[in-house]
């Protein structure tokens, strides 16, 4: 480790920057961020930092780079485009064993300046020594997705009730598990919503119960894990993810989104396919209350979207009447997605005004839904969990008035690497030579907004 990272405190630095160039402006801009005083050398000022300084009230030595303008300095910036003033200014500085940073010209740096990630009071800094700079903007660019926006809230929390905590907790280690249990669980969630009020009578109760070793009461989240591909993730659902105790998961949620899981979290699979049940409903609902009054903060990792086809419902009802808390965190639909990575816009002025959501699962070999009023022109259907029951839907919205030739799509495994679209007709897909190879999950798309799929398909293959 060549650079080794540290935090000055600013309140005490004194700050030369030489050259007013938009070079210079961007490290006059950061060290603005702090409380240092700043002072500027140079025979020629940039608008930027003209505005910069009267915002500020700096000032500005419109002249060239002298010996003494080092006096009483701490850290230098030099930021002019003339190498030798530079190298002087280098040299002066290294002599008298003061901070100094060449920008751009890494050799001639007795420190860097890191990439940031600024949350005030919570600042992360990234470097790579000068040697990768577009890696560490990328990195950089995946942190500020991660986290939260409003994690500086999570910080002004931490240190209005740190001296309260360190008080009732004699212990480092009590201490670090208990804010862990704050920062993860519901307390830091409130904290992140703006019900600062409610965590901090949280926290006094939690604090209480800690002392008497009580441990905290359990949560359910239910969380959308949408069509598969982790991009679509939302930022909530992967902060839940990360902190869960337990992840109650189905088969429709992909392997690289149970990756983003917390590593010591215990998985257990709930899953369902085709008829062959696992574990029922009611047992599923029963076990995410019982791992709640565990004291375990419980993800029912769901595909798609909790309420659309994925009975949340059914499973906060169970909650409710436990008297278990519980949030619910919506994903993107299997539809949306199926839709969207096969280029199949749902809804279009010359096809589809209207777009019907329901469910292809068959019952006693037949699916009991009201065809007549399904089978409509100027609009899109969507079916889950209708391959199995797929001649059953094209003879009914057949016998029902679409005629044969109405376009239909299977899309399988929907936004993932492997996913598969056939298309066909309702009086031809089921001899498509491809369609017998098509396996769940697969979602089915009927209506004419189907024949935009050559077109606007951008994503996957297509048989």
């Amino acid at each position: 480790m060549k650079y080794f990272p540290v935090f000055i405190d600013a309140e005490h630095v004194n700050c030369l920057i030489v050259g007013a160039g938009e070079v210079a402006a961007r490290k006059l801009e950061l060290i603005l961020k702090t409380p240092a005083s700043v002072s500027i050398v140079s025979p020629w000022v940039s608008d930027t930092v003209a505005s910069l300084a009267k915002q500020h009230d700096i000032e500005i030595h419109e002249r060239v780079f002298e010996d003494k303008d080092l006096e009483g300095k701490s850290m230098i910036f030099v930021a002019t485009d003339d190498s030798q003033v530079n190298q002087h200014i280098h040299d002066l500085a290294h002599s008298q064993s003061k901070l100094v940073n060449v920008v751009d010209n890494t050799p001639l740096c007795k420190f860097i300046t890191p990439s940031i990630v600024d949350r005030s009071p919570i600042i992360i800094a990234m470097s790579s020594g000068g040697v990768a700079p577009v890696l560490l903007r990328y990195i950089r660019q995946k942190l500020e997705s991660v986290l939260p926006s409003k994690i500086s809230l999570l910080g002004n929390f931490s240190e209005k009730f740190r001296a309260k905590v360190k008080q009732a907790l004699s212990s480092v280690t009590d201490r670090r598990y208990f804010w862990e249990e704050v920062l993860d669980g519901d307390i830091g969630e409130n904290v992140l919503q703006g019900n600062q009020a409610l965590a901090e009578q949280q926290l006094d109760t939690a604090l209480e119960a800690y002392q008497a070793g009580n441990k905290p009461k359990g949560q359910v989240y239910l969380v959308g894990a949408g069509p598969g591909d982790p991009d679509l993730l939302t930022f909530r659902a992967l902060r839940l993810m990360q902190k869960a105790d337990v992840v109650v998961y189905d088969r429709l949620v992909s392997p690289d989104i149970l990756e983003l899981v917390r590593r010591d979290a215990e998985k257990i699979y709930v899953g369902k396919a085709k008829s062959k049940h696992t574990i029922d409903q009611e047992e599923i609902n029963a076990l995410l209350a019982k791992l709640a009054k565990e004291g375990n903060r419980v993800v029912r990792l769901k595909g798609g979207d909790p309420f659309i086809f994925g009975r949340g419902g059914e499973e906060i009802q169970t909650l409710i009447q436990q008297g278990i808390e519980f949030q619910v965190v919506p994903g993107i639909t299997a539809a949306s997605g199926a839709a969207s990575y096969a280029g199949i816009p749902l809804t279009h002025r010359d096809h589809a005004q209207s777009v019907t959501f329901t469910t292809g699962h068959l019952r006693d070999n037949t699916i009991d839904l009201d065809w007549e009023s399904l089978a409509r022109k100027q609009h899109t259907l969507v079916f889950y969990m209708g391959l199995t029951g797929l001649n059953i839907i094209c003879e009914k919205l057949i016998a029902n008035g679409l005629p044969e030739g109405t376009p239909i799509a299977l899309v399988e495994n929907a936004t993932r690497g492997n996913q598969k679209v056939v298309t066909g007709t309702l009086g031809n897909i089921m001899n498509k030579p491809m369609t017998a190879n098509i396996k769940p999950p697969t979602l089915i798309i009927v209506g004419s907004v189907v024949t935009l799929h050559q077109e606007l398909n951008w994503f996957g293959a297509s048989a």
